[in-house]
């Protein structure tokens, strides 16, 4: 009773479904088919692919091969308009008719008899639909949108289709023929789970070169034998916050993951890749407001670690840049907890294509420069070496900077750096709201801060964006003489 009640108060887990995906198994089973046209063609070649026994009903002659060769018996063709017998001792219905009453006839004698129906292009009559599929069977992918766009479902399987090699068909078929090994039926839950993580991350190694039983044993060392609970922790960068900038890595490693300690941000369309069991907790950090203590966040990661879990501290951007992923990685290391960093693209590559500028350019920057805009203290770092800021062959990039950019861009005007240095500041990089500043480094601050903007900004300085400059320049010209006209 208790585990209900659990349930109960942790809500829905799983947001409402216009229709339940289900994958019949049909080999063998009798299914009917009625009507005309080419759709029931494609339909008797789908089925027979799945095994089933297909029973074509048309009165209608056909010359295509699938029916006229009869798929090596499994298609038995009926040539008379369909009839109540028709449905005899039949697994499903599928019909084809141009007119609604036909259609609707065949549907209710289907439903009459509890067998479920579709018929083509008539979802009003449908029990179930069929999806756009990625074949790689055993591995079946299929994509339904309730019958709205099914044009939008097929460029969704297109997309899908170049994400899946062709051969994780024989991965997953060596995974149903593994299943079975007494050493895994045998074994823990968890490290069951291990062994098929590990399978997993070896099918994306090298999807084209099938598993052996030289594989099979080295997994089976690795997860079983060896009976290792020891817990790890991947430091696991983000990137800027549009999922679709996610590494296949990063991906991988959300959908393994016992526990995700994730920071601010983290947007929710990256946590929807985490499997859906995952504990997820926030240890966010804010700039200048309330946040969780890193000694805290290291403290729960070894913890958990210990715990046997595998833990995705989860970062913005790429772990290594400003990521405080150092002084994870040194208690990791000091508490004997296995560690990888998976890197993210970091918030000035996302910020840079955004803009459409290269941080290198042979006439502009042959210097790339990531500065931190705040010590611990919350000033400026000390250790700041600014003529290395004042340099007009390096492209600066300030993170962090909303507090103390007026300082810095004083600091590096003293140094030698132009006035008239193109700078951007960039909010919410690569998201659906992201948008940005263009001015020069002496103006830039002021800019910033009239802004009421909220969200994360990267300061960008350097001739490279000489070009997005006169853009902004050529914009703000056009602007002020369609105001001068209006008035």
């Amino acid at each position: 009773m208790s585990q209900w009640t659990d349930i109960a108060e942790q809500g829905r887990r799983i947001d409402a479904l216009s229709s339940l995906p289900l994958f019949h198994k049909l080999h063998g089973a009798p299914v009917l088919l009625a009507g005309r046209g080419e759709a029931l063609i494609w339909k008797a070649e789908l089925l027979a692919a799945a095994g089933a026994h297909v029973i074509v009903v048309t009165d209608r002659p056909f010359t295509a091969p699938v029916l006229a060769e009869g798929a090596d018996g499994q298609i038995e063709l009926r040539p008379h308009a369909w009839s109540p017998a028709d449905f005899s001792g039949v697994r499903l219905a599928i019909g084809a008719f141009e007119a609604i009453a036909d259609a609707k006839a065949f549907s209710d004698a289907a439903r009459a008899r509890n067998i479920p129906v579709n018929v083509v292009d008539r979802p009003e009559f449908c029990d179930f639909q069929f999806g756009a599929l990625v074949n790689r069977s055993p591995l079946v992918v299929a994509i339904s949108t309730d019958g709205a766009a099914p044009v939008f479902a097929q460029a969704l399987r297109s997309r899908i289709e170049g994400l899946l090699p062709k051969g994780f068909a024989d991965w997953v078929g060596t995974a149903k023929t593994w299943r079975t090994l007494p050493a895994l039926r045998d074994a823990s839950a968890t490290l069951r789970r291990n062994f098929w993580s590990a399978y997993a991350r070896l099918a994306f190694a090298r999807p084209q070169v099938a598993p052996s039983e030289e594989d099979r044993e080295a997994l089976l060392s690795q997860a079983l034998i060896g009976g290792s609970k020891a817990g790890k922790v991947s430091l696991v960068g983000a990137g800027p916050g549009n999922p679709e900038l996610l590494t296949l890595k990063a991906v991988r490693l959300l959908q393994a993951a016992d526990v995700i300690l994730y920071d601010h941000l983290v947007s929710q369309e990256i946590l929807d890749f985490a499997r859906r069991e995952a504990k997820r907790m926030l240890v966010g950090k804010t700039g200048y407001g309330p946040s969780c203590k890193q000694d805290d966040i290291n403290r729960m990661m070894v913890a958990l670690a210990r715990e046997g879990r595998h833990v995705v501290r989860l970062k913005g951007g790429d772990p290594g840049i400003f990521g405080r992923a150092g002084e994870e990685i040194a208690a990791c290391r000091a508490a004997g907890i296995a560690v990888e960093i998976v890197p993210g693209i970091t918030t000035a590559q996302g910020a840079a294509a955004e803009l459409g500028i290269s941080l290198t350019h042979r006439d502009h920057a042959q210097r790339v420069q990531f500065v931190t805009g705040h010590a611990r203290s919350g000033a400026l770092p000390e250790s700041i070496r600014w003529e290395a800021i004042a340099d007009g062959a390096a492209t600066t990039i300030v993170y962090m900077p909303r507090k103390t950019l007026g300082g810095l861009r004083d600091a590096a005007l003293q140094a030698g750096l132009s006035p008239d240095t193109p700078a951007a500041a960039v909010f919410s990089a690569t998201r659906e709201n992201s948008h940005h500043v263009i001015a020069t480094i002496a103006t830039l601050p002021e800019q910033l801060e009239a802004l009421e903007a909220d969200g994360p900004v990267i300061v960008m300085i350097g001739s490279v964006l000489s070009e997005v400059a006169a853009l902004a320049d050529d914009v703000s010209d056009e602007e002020r003489r369609r105001a001068a006209g209006a008035a």
